[in-house]
């Protein structure tokens, strides 16, 4: 029988890669991430519930930073050299995002110096880096001018001695509801015997064919659309008052639609869906949405229209009406940049997890939403799923990256 494979999830989030890892068969040791929010979300679900991790002793079971675990752990990592399968995830990616202002001195971007140095001392036998798509953009002033990040990291990984292969993956590809581009990155350690190019480069091929096989299994269809994923959640099914909030209802679960919403709901007993909990829109809010559903009925999944701007006197930066026909465009962290398909809102926090393939059991810790300078320390529970690696996409490559170290 062969040995379980081991990783460790650098910049964690919530938990959407390990989520994945977990469900295609890896053994988490530990993951890191520092906002307090996301990681207990992360241990509600991953070390409490699901008892995923070995974590070790001698590393607190909480929020940490990776330049605090490489300076005050740094002996405890050099004795996991070349005993862990895999180092997986990504560094924030806000310094190269393209939903905002791509700032290359964002200090942010640093932490790709950090993930590297993590992956020199530990070698992992594999690497598995996920970032956005604006990763792989030139940042003019760069000092290596005229070469994206995505390139530097190549570079330094195989000068680290790996087998390095990065693409463009758009996780609509694979059943997730949602036209979601990021930047993957698989890397193989040279001094494996069975390591070569090839095998990286091949990552990407086979984790395209073996989709449509994976997703049969689990009954799902390549081209899930957004009403196929959330029908289920409209808030005409029925009210409560939401757990803990008084001030807020949370909706009622409708009847299932179809076998996307049947797997989301797959452990779920309960009449009151989890962080589904509804926005207080004023009147106003509420009217002026109405209109706009109807007067967009021709051109959703796209920003307002400058007319349409005008008529309403909206400022806001970007508002999209949503096409329930369509997959989802890539949400972001901010759940008012978007208008419910047919019902005059914004999403909620259960929907925004459904959007990105997270199951119904999955419990989201936190506030829902925070503003202002709060933003800066506090990560609520949209800006949790709005950063998180989809779960159904991670447990593709985790079935795929086995393939590759087991030959």
């Amino acid at each position: 029988m062969q040995k379980q494979p081991t990783y460790i999830d650098l910049f964690a989030g919530c938990g959407g890669l390990s989520l994945g890892l977990h469900n295609a068969g890896w053994k988490g040791l530990f993951a890191i991430e520092k906002s307090k929010d996301a990681f207990e979300t992360l241990n509600y679900n991953l070390i409490e519930n699901k008892e995923h991790f070995e974590w070790p002793k001698w590393l607190p079971k909480s929020e940490l930073e990776i330049n605090d675990v490489l300076n005050r752990f740094h002996s405890k990592l050099v004795k996991l050299k070349g005993k862990v399968t895999m180092i997986a995830g990504g560094p924030p990616c806000q310094g190269f995002s393209m939903a905002g202002r791509r700032n290359e001195n964002d200090l942010r971007n640093d932490l790709i110096n950090s993930y590297i140095e993590f992956v020199k001392i530990v070698e992992p036998k594999i690497i598995f880096f996920e970032n956005v798509k604006g990763f792989t953009m030139e940042f003019k002033k760069n000092k290596e001018k005229g070469i994206a990040y995505s390139s530097l990291v190549t570079k330094k990984l195989d000068e680290l001695g790996y087998y390095v292969k990065g693409q463009l993956v758009n996780f609509g590809n694979y059943g997730v509801p949602q036209k979601r581009t990021r930047f993957i990155l698989v890397g193989i350690k040279k001094t494996n015997k069975k390591a070569t190019q090839e095998k990286a480069d091949n990552f990407f091929k086979m984790l395209e064919e073996n989709s449509f096989d994976f997703l049969r299994e689990k009954g799902l269809k390549k081209e899930i659309t957004l009403q196929e994923a959330i029908s289920d959640l409209f808030k005409i099914n029925g009210l409560e008052k939401t757990p803990g909030h008084p001030n807020f209802m949370s909706g009622k679960y409708g009847i299932t639609n179809g076998n996307y919403q049947t797997l989301m709901r797959k452990e779920i007993k309960n009449e009151l869906a989890d962080s589904h909990r509804f926005p207080n829109h004023s009147l106003e809010i509420i009217t002026r949405f109405k209109n706009i559903l109807k007067e967009t009925k021709d051109r959703r999944n796209l920003d307002l229209s400058p007319t349409i701007r005008e008529k309403y006197n909206i400022k806001k930066h970007t508002v999209i009406p949503l096409n329930g026909n369509d997959k989802s465009p890539t949400i972001t962290t901010l759940p008012d940049d978007y208008i419910h398909y047919s019902e005059p809102r914004i999403l909620t926090v259960r929907e925004y997890a459904r959007i990105q393939s997270f199951p119904d059991s999955y419990i989201f810790q936190g506030k829902y939403t925070t503003g202002g300078k709060l933003r800066i320390k506090e990560v609520p529970r949209y800006t949790q799923i709005g950063n998180a690696i989809p779960p159904l996409f991670s447990e593709q490559s985790g079935l795929i990256l086995k393939k590759l170290i087991n030959g």
